[in-house]
């Protein structure tokens, strides 16, 4: 039964490109199908490439890119590459008389093949607006028709902005008043102490009893801290991060908030099994494959990063270098000296290493002095142009930028000579304060520029949520500079995003917004090769869709024309689950429909 209502599925979905259901529906061989299917291809090629007026313009695009999808799903080269044959699969499903053996096929399976050949058949039905009454007009009539129509565009647009919170918000600064005053008073400490960030270093809250006593959590949270310092999995929040927590369960403001520092269930258990695994690295970036030697990893011609430390003081759940991180600001996380001289001369004898990241972990709970010395250090090697330091404590310590680390820092930043950037990490308009606003002017008041890399999660993807953070980073002085997708890590699944959607978030929405806000590279981080940029297509390709509706990217390597270096296969997020997750929350998943033709 299941079989049979799996198999009249297909043939219904196949019946969008007739021409397709029959040959898929014939009893020829399967390498005689995909001669015929190749055909097929060439025929929707050849007809589509002629002056058709029967296909809208943009809806001509949307079939353009499916047909080049669809012979890329069905290229032999690309089902060695995956492992398995897509069109075998369906010829399975249409020709045997049982699944056993098989997988079985998902949802989020059907609603791919279906949009596909929608998308083929030029039937996707996205654009179900009239023509513009402004393109019939000419002159000061049509400017004034368009201007109308661009204000239109904004008054919607700014609906779905006006729904995210931000820290800034007055409402906002007096509940975080009020979080502030509870968890002064659980500690004994004072005002005073507050703006002391070693006093915050020295209060992080690192189990599930204190984070209860100061926060209200539901069982789930609860149950999942208590797992991740049982099992030694790095866990840790500043009192001054937790103090941007609501004091209540409904999740409603905090979300994304929440997501950074208090992990799931599935999170600790996958973390869990991943660290008895013996035989399992959990190195997803293979850094052991790109560190010449060990405090440096090297994945680009002129840049190189310097990490002097891993730790934090506060941990993220999707770190990308959780493998690293023995726990949160660990006495045992900072390189020795001798390790940090033998990092400074590498980097003196590779001349072709022109700038400097120093990240972690997190440099900046280092001393001030051992800052001074990193930089000065540094600075004394000609070739090092410029000197960014990677940190997150403007998010999650704000305390630390004191007058006293700016000036020490604002000593190396020589412009003409060599340059110091700052790069932070915020991930929500909720987590902008006035103290993390005061922590970026500190900087700017030395003509120091602080730049914001984002990492794009379930978490902040809801629509317009990253334009509206976008346009508050700018507001205090922070230049939105990377948006990367979620690392492919099994143990963060429930943060990961489709790569379409930010397709779709940097077309539909970030391009709403000025040329000097929408300033970000929305980039694929590829294991040991370092960053694919997902704004062109020419980056990647579509080479299968999975049983569980999960598509196969082929991607390239950004040295792809310069030198000879293996493409990277990574299987994306379900579209069809990630909607339906949406939905769950209360989205309404009518204003994603477009999501499904970003290739």
């Amino acid at each position: 039964m299941e079989h049979a209502r799996a198999k009249q599925r297909l043939i219904r979905i196949l019946g969008i490109a007739p021409e397709l259901r029959e040959i898929m529906l014939s009893t020829l061989p399967l390498e005689e199908k995909r001669k015929k299917i190749r055909e097929f291809i060439v025929n929707l090629i050849s007809f589509n490439f002629n002056d058709d007026t029967a296909i809208e313009p943009l809806e001509w695009v949307v079939t353009r890119d499916a047909i080049r999808v669809l012979r890329s799903i069905f290229s032999t080269r690309n089902e060695r590459l995956v492992g398995k044959s897509l069109l075998k699969y369906m010829d399975d499903l249409l020709h045997l008389d049982t699944l056993k053996g098989m997988e079985k096929p998902s949802s989020g399976f059907f609603a791919e093949l279906e949009h596909l050949l929608k998308g083929l058949m030029g039937k996707a039905g996205i654009y179900t607006e009239k023509v513009p009454v402004f393109s019939k007009h000419q002159g000061t009539k049509a400017a004034r028709l368009r201007s109308a129509d661009l204000s239109q565009m904004t008054r919607k647009s700014q609906r779905f902005l006006d729904r995210y919170p931000c820290g800034l918000d007055s409402d906002a600064i007096h509940r975080r008043s009020i979080n502030k005053a509870r968890i002064l008073n659980h500690f004994g400490a004072t005002e005073l102490e507050w703006e002391d960030w070693k006093w915050h270093s020295r209060h992080i809250i690192r189990d599930a009893d204190t984070l209860n006593d100061l926060v209200k959590l539901n069982e789930e949270e609860f149950q999942a801290v208590m797992l991740a310092r049982e099992h030694k999995i790095p866990f840790g929040i500043t009192p001054y991060y937790l103090s941007l927590i609501d004091n209540n369960s409904d999740h409603s403001r905090d979300y994304a908030v929440r997501a950074q520092v208090i992990p799931s269930l599935s999170y600790v258990q996958a973390m869990k099994t991943a660290k008895e695994a013996e035989e399992h690295s959990m190195d997803f970036m293979l850094e052991r494959d790109t560190s010449p030697i060990e405090g440096i990893t090297r994945r680009y011609p002129m840049i190189a990063i310097l990490k002097p430390i891993s730790t934090c003081p506060q941990i993220c759940v999707y770190c990308q270098r959780n493998w690293e991180i023995e726990d949160v600001h660990s006495s045992n996380a900072v390189l020795t000296k001798e390790k940090l001289e033998k990092a400074f001369q590498w980097l003196a004898d590779t001349p072709e290493v022109i700038e400097v990241l120093i990240t972690g972990g997190d440099p900046f709970l280092l001393s001030n002095k051992k800052i001074e010395y990193l930089l000065s250090r540094l600075s004394r090697i000609k070739h090092i142009q410029r000197i960014r330091i990677g940190t997150r404590t403007l998010v999650t310590l704000p305390q630390r930028i004191n007058e006293s680390l700016v000036r020490v820092i604002n000593r190396f930043h020589s412009p003409g000579k060599r340059e110091i950037l700052i790069i932070t990490h915020f991930e929500h308009p909720y987590e902008i304060t006035l103290q993390s606003m005061e922590a970026v002017q500190k900087f700017r008041h030395y003509g120091i520029d602080v730049y914001n890399q984002l990492v794009y999660t379930f978490y902040n993807s809801r629509k317009f949520e990253a334009s509206a953070l976008r346009l508050k980073l700018r507001s205090i002085g922070v230049t939105p500079y990377y948006t990367f997708n979620t690392k492919g890590k099994e143990e963060t699944n429930e943060y990961r995003v489709p790569i379409p959607r930010l397709l779709q978030e940097q077309k539909e929405e970030a391009r709403m917004l000025p040329g000097s806000v929408r300033t970000d590279e929305i980039v694929f981080n590829v294991p040991g090769l370092g960053k694919n940029y997902l704004r062109a297509s020419q980056h990647r390709d579509i080479i299968s869709i999975l049983p569980d509706g999960r598509r196969v990217y082929e991607s390239h390597p950004w040295e792809k024309q310069l030198s000879l270096v293996d493409t990277y296969l990574y299987n994306d997020v379900s579209i069809y689950d990630y909607l339906k997750r949406l939905k769950a929350a209360g989205e309404d998943t009518s204003q994603y429909k477009t999501i499904w033709y970003y290739y």
